[in-house]
C-alpha cells in the first residue's frame, strides 16, 4: 500500500465505513446460511490515501440502541458505501416493480448510524447508493429507476462495462463541489447507478449533473455548520490512477472531506 500523502499531527482520525451486506443466504456455496458484512477493497485504498483510518460499523442484530451509539461517539467521520438499492418505503414509496424494492434492513441500519452522526455534527460523505441514503436522511426523494421515470435519459448502469459505463458531468458554478475543482466547469465519471436524485434535500444545493438529462449527480449541505454532509453518485474510488486520468481526480473530494474532519477535531 502506498504511503499516506497526508500526515495528520495528532491523532489519526477514525472514518466509520457502513457495511455492505450480504443476508444469510442457505444456498451460498461459500458461508451457508452466515450473514456478512463486508467493504470493497478499493473504498478502503482511498480513504487510506490521505491517511484517514476507517472502521467498519457493527452491523444490526450485534450492536443495537445505546450500543450503537457509543460506536458513532468514537468517530470523527463517516462515509457510507455504495451498494444495493435503496428502498423506497425508506421514503415514503411502493416499489414501482418487485425487483425495485432494496434492502429495507441495510437502509434501517445506515440511517440508524447516519442521524447518530448527524447529530453530534460529524462529517458524512456519501458514495452511489450512500448518496441516495444521506439524500433520504435529509429528507430528499429518489427516483426508483432513471430509465422509467426520467424519459431520454441516459444509460447510468451497464452491468457488462459496470465502472467503465463513463458520461459528462456539469459542476454547478459558485457550488461548494465546484469549488474542489477550481476552474473545472464540465467533467467526466464513471456510473453505475439506477436510482438518483429526485427531491434534493432541504438545506442543500445540488453540485454536479448530467448534462443530458439533468440527473443529480453530486449535492451537499449548503451550511457546514449544520454537519458536513457532501454525497456523489459515481464512485471516485474506482478511478485508477494513470488508467482513468480522463475522470474527475479521485483526491479533491476526499480531501475536502479530510479537511472537514480535520475542523471537527480541532473545533469539537
Amino acid at each position: 500500500m502506498q504511503e499516506p500523502i497526508h500526515t495528520w499531527k495528532s491523532r489519526v482520525p477514525r472514518i466509520g465505513l457502513t457495511a455492505c451486506i450480504f443476508h444469510k443466504d442457505p444456498l451460498r456455496p461459500l458461508f451457508k446460511g452466515k450473514a456478512l458484512y463486508y467493504y470493497e477493497e478499493m473504498m478502503i485504498s482511498w480513504i487510506q490515501e490521505l491517511g484517514l483510518s476507517p472502521v467498519l460499523i457493527p452491523p444490526p442484530g450485534t450492536t443495537r440502541g445505546s450500543e450503537l451509539e457509543k460506536v458513532c461517539a468514537t468517530l470523527d467521520g463517516l462515509v457510507l458505501q455504495g451498494g444495493v438499492d435503496v428502498c423506497p418505503e425508506s421514503y415514503g414509496e411502493k416499489p414501482l416493480k418487485p425487483e425495485w424494492n432494496g434492502d429495507l434492513a441495510r437502509d434501517r441500519y445506515e440511517l440508524e448510524i447516519a442521524a447518530l452522526c448527524d447529530a453530534r455534527k460529524v462529517p458524512m460523505l456519501g458514495i452511489c447508493r450512500g448518496a441516495q441514503v444521506l439524500a433520504v436522511h435529509a429528507g430528499g426523494t429518489l427516483y426508483q429507476d432513471i430509465e422509467t421515470q426520467i424519459p431520454g435519459s441516459l444509460v447510468h448502469r451497464t452491468w457488462d462495462l459496470y465502472e467503465d459505463n463513463k458520461h459528462d458531468v456539469e459542476l454547478v458554478a459558485g457550488s461548494a463541489f465546484a469549488k474542489l475543482y477550481p476552474g473545472v466547469t464540465r467533467g467526466r465519471i464513471n456510473s453505475i447507478h439506477h436510482q438518483s436524485v429526485k427531491d434534493v434535500p432541504p438545506g442543500c444545493e445540488v453540485g454536479a449533473v448530467s448534462p443530458v438529462d439533468g440527473v443529480v449527480e453530486a449535492f451537499m449541505r449548503v451550511d457546514p455548520n449544520k454537519g458536513y454532509l457532501h454525497a456523489v453518485q459515481w464512485h471516485p474510488e474506482f478511478h485508477r490512477p494513470g488508467v482513468d486520468d480522463e475522470l474527475l481526480p479521485r483526491t479533491p473530494l476526499l480531501a475536502g472531506f479530510a479537511r472537514a474532519v480535520e475542523q471537527s477535531i480541532l473545533v469539537p
